[in-house]
């Protein structure tokens, strides 16, 4: 989204003389939410139990939180939305979307978790399963309100999660 494009800016502005200093800069101090949380120590989080939910990119946030986070098949390929691309091109987009929720049904989740608006919707249209802001989770795990797209999914209790572990 809009973070890895300013991430970009010392790139995409190297050759530009008047830029590419300030680009670099801006580029350099340039976090998304979770490399920021993910740099810090956080307390132990709230006892909500244990979702299950499928997030396309590795976030051992989540699982710190105490979430059972599952990768699903191909994740590094897009999800179709891709800014205006869902627009511009909707039948790529589609199918690409299609993909992208069978490979995340098929690790059969709670939750959906991704960090992105143009993700949250263009997934959300191609599924039933609730997907969630990133932050909303965390936010759920270190004791903020439950995300209202939850209701009515209980986790399962951390306790049944070990023992079935040992």
């Amino acid at each position: 989204g809009c973070g890895t494009t300013i991430k970009d800016y010392g790139h995409m502005l190297r050759l530009d003389p008047d830029y590419a200093g300030k680009a670099a800069k801006v580029s350099a101090l340039a976090k998304d939410i979770t490399e920021y949380l993910g740099a810090i120590e956080l307390p132990a989080p709230a006892e909500i139990g244990r979702l299950t939910v499928a997030y396309h990119a590795a976030c051992s946030l989540l699982r710190n939180a105490g979430f059972t986070v599952r990768e699903p098949a191909e994740g590094h390929l897009c999800c179709g939305s891709a800014g205006t691309y869902n627009i511009m091109q909707p039948e790529i987009s589609a199918k690409l979307r299609d993909r992208k929720v069978k490979n995340i049904e098929r690790t059969r989740p709670q939750a959906i978790a991704a960090g992105n608006i143009g993700c949250i919707t263009q997934i959300g249209s191609g599924t039933g399963i609730p997907v969630v802001h990133t932050i909303e989770l965390l936010d759920w795990a270190y004791g903020g309100p439950k995300p209202k797209q939850l209701e009515g999914v209980e986790p399962e209790p951390r306790e049944s999660v070990v023992e079935a572990a040992e």
